[in-house]
Parts: C-alpha cells; sequence; structure tokens
C-alpha cells in the first residue's frame, strides 16, 4: 500500500507540473492581445475614462492688437482650475472646465486712459503737462480680470507630444484702469473702475505640448468694451508657454 500510495503521489505531481507550463505561454499570449488592443497606450495614462483634474498655467504676450495705441499685452492664467475629463484610452481626450485669466493692455507713450464719470466713457487723455520730460515713471494700463469655461479636445500624435484645440467662453467679471505716473517728486496712481466691459466673448486656443509642458495660440476676436463706451480693443492674438497641460 505504501508504494502505491508513493506512485499516486508522484502521478499527481507530474499533472501539476504538466498545466502549469500549459498556462504559462496562455498569460504571455493574453498580455499580447492587451497590448496589441492599446498600442498608443503608455505608463501615464489613466485606465479610467473619467477624470476630475486642475490644469493648465499659462503666461503669454499679445502680438497683433486691433488697436494702433496699444503698445503691447500680457495673460496670465489657469485654464482649469477645475474640470471633467473624458479619455479615450487611445490617445484623445474631451475636457470641460472653468478657469481664471487676467489680460493687461499697456498704452503707448505719452497717452492715457481715463474715464468720465457721468457718461462712463473711457477715452485717450494726455498727460497733466505739456513737457513730457517732466513725467517719469509713467504707465497706462487696462486690465481685465475674466472666469473662463474651455471645452477642449486633445490628440496625442507621438508618444508624449500632444496637440489640443478649445473654444473658451469668457465670463469679464472685472476690468479696470491703472494710471501711474511722477510729476515734480510727486508719485500719482489714479484708478478708473466700474468700466462698461463686455462681460461676454469667445476666445479659441491651441496648443503644442510634450510631457505636459508646450506653447499655444490664443485668438480673442471680441470687443473689450460694450459698444460706445472705450476704444475698440478686439482682434487680440496671443502667443505664450503653457506647463502642466
Amino acid at each position: 500500500m505504501k508504494k502505491i500510495a508513493l506512485l499516486f503521489a508522484a502521478m499527481l505531481a507530474m499533472v501539476q507540473m504538466n498545466a502549469a507550463t500549459d498556462a504559462a505561454p496562455a498569460a504571455a499570449d493574453d498580455n499580447s492581445e492587451s497590448i496589441y488592443q492599446r498600442p498608443m497606450a503608455n505608463d501615464d495614462e489613466s485606465t479610467k475614462h473619467w477624470a476630475i483634474f486642475t490644469d493648465g498655467i499659462y503666461v503669454g504676450m499679445g502680438v497683433k492688437h486691433s488697436w494702433d495705441l496699444v503698445n503691447n499685452s500680457v495673460e496670465a492664467g489657469l485654464l482649469n482650475v477645475v474640470g471633467l475629463r473624458f479619455n479615450t484610452l487611445h490617445g484623445q481626450t474631451l475636457s470641460l472646465g472653468a478657469g481664471i485669466h487676467h489680460r493687461s493692455y499697456s498704452m503707448k507713450r505719452p497717452n492715457m486712459l481715463t474715464r468720465d464719470a457721468a457718461s462712463q466713457i473711457v477715452t485717450v487723455i494726455p498727460y497733466p503737462s505739456e513737457i513730457i520730460s517732466e513725467i517719469k515713471n509713467r504707465s497706462s494700463n487696462l486690465n481685465m480680470w475674466t472666469m473662463q469655461f474651455p471645452l477642449m479636445f486633445t490628440q496625442r500624435i507621438y508618444k508624449k507630444l500632444n496637440i489640443g484645440v478649445a473654444g473658451i467662453m469668457n465670463w469679464n467679471f472685472y476690468a479696470r484702469v491703472d494710471n501711474h505716473y511722477e510729476l515734480n517728486k510727486t508719485d500719482y496712481d489714479i484708478r478708473h473702475k466700474n468700466l462698461r466691459q463686455n462681460k461676454l466673448n469667445f476666445d479659441v486656443l491651441g496648443s503644442l505640448t510634450w510631457n505636459q509642458i508646450g506653447i499655444y495660440c490664443r485668438y480673442s476676436p471680441g470687443k473689450f468694451f460694450e459698444e460706445g463706451y472705450g476704444p475698440e480693443i478686439k482682434n487680440t492674438w496671443t502667443l505664450g508657454i503653457m506647463i502642466g497641460l
């Protein structure tokens, strides 16, 4: 009986070894099939289709403006303070978010901006001295603060290289004129609030990023002011850098 039990145990061990050997190639085949189904997948890609996220810190400079008296403009913001993203897991994403944006236009010297209290109209005036050399450290800026809502599509084109395009709805909730100059050794800081800026307008943004760092171009066709309440500032083109997109 002892010999029969030993023989039975040996046969059982051989059967288990053969089963393990046959299972190993099957596991390898399953892994190969998984890689083939997602040929563009990378290590940092989420396996979930839906995600809540924050991204898109950017800073840019205006390269073209519709109004000749604008010297230059700068902008900065966070494209998505919070957003909802759908990932196809094959290189495409679609997202909708809410972010914050600030843009500042600076005037060409020797011009400055002012706002008439009665009419609320913003106009261009000279500095308060006929001898412009007496005016030191002068600047006149038009500032806008905006809540933005970007709807963005991105496509991976090679490894971590992505292109994106977005349509952005802007709610321009606050605008202000900031003037600063020095005259006769006295500093003047003059602010004009309660401007009649356009509350809603739309922008278009395109981006090219590698590993979440890249460049972007933003086109802002909408007018800064409501009709008749300030200079016709529109069709602003901006180029800049973006991190975390």
